[in-house]
């Protein structure tokens, strides 16, 4: 199943205080965060990559798959928590090489 295009403006809205872009790939969306891939749209679900940060501040999120042959990432429950949502995808952006 793709993504909505619904799911991701309201994900991008949440995000709008962040330096963010997301990029259309097979019926996803990856999502950047000052230029680094930190997670993606992935089934209508915000995963983002499982850094230490990441975590540190979810502790008790599942690791899903975002699709069959991936690495697991993290699901962000969250996502109706602006402040919240910035302050990670931007910790994860920050770590990332």
């Amino acid at each position: 199943m793709a993504s909505s295009t619904d799911y991701l403006s309201f994900i991008m809205d949440q995000l709008s205080d962040a330096d963010v872009s997301s990029r259309a790939m097979m019926g996803e969306y990856i999502i950047y965060c000052k230029g680094k891939v930190i997670g993606g749209i992935y089934d209508d679900r915000f995963l983002v990559k499982p850094t230490e940060t990441a975590l540190a501040m979810m502790p008790d999120a599942p690791m899903q798959l975002p699709y069959e042959g991936a690495k697991p990432m993290i699901l962000v429950d969250d996502v109706e928590n602006r402040q919240f949502l910035r302050q990670l995808v931007e910790a994860i952006s920050d770590e990332l090489k």
